[in-house]
């Protein structure tokens, strides 16, 4: 690459760290929970999806484990094609309660 298109990024970068816009990797040294440390100090992860620190829960872990042994992993299709799993109509059930609805449905999303 040429000296005057390594000038031109260096000088973007600069305009970045000066404008505070420019990204720098944080090492975390701990497991991704709700608080992990982060340059030796604990912080809140709210950057995270586990930001309430379901994901190392002991006991969602437990379930996710039975679950496991009685119906493998994933599923064959999606609802529509080969049918609703009972625990997806229970689930509907429970969040229609709390919620006060009539119904609820749920379908998968990689969002």
């Amino acid at each position: 690459m040429s000296a005057a298109f390594h000038s031109h990024i260096d000088s973007e970068l600069q305009g970045l760290k000066s404008a505070g816009l420019y990204k720098s990797e944080r090492v975390i040294t701990s497991t991704q929970s709700a608080k992990i440390e982060v340059g030796g100090e604990r912080v809140l992860n709210f950057c995270a999806n586990n930001y309430l620190g379901l994901a190392d829960s002991a006991d969602l872990r437990d379930a996710a484990k039975q679950a496991l042994d009685r119906y493998g992993y994933g599923m064959a299709s999606v609802r529509f094609i080969c049918g609703t799993q009972e625990e997806h109509k229970q689930l509907e059930a429970t969040i229609s309660g709390f919620l006060g609805m009539e119904d609820t449905i749920l379908y998968g999303s990689c969002f």
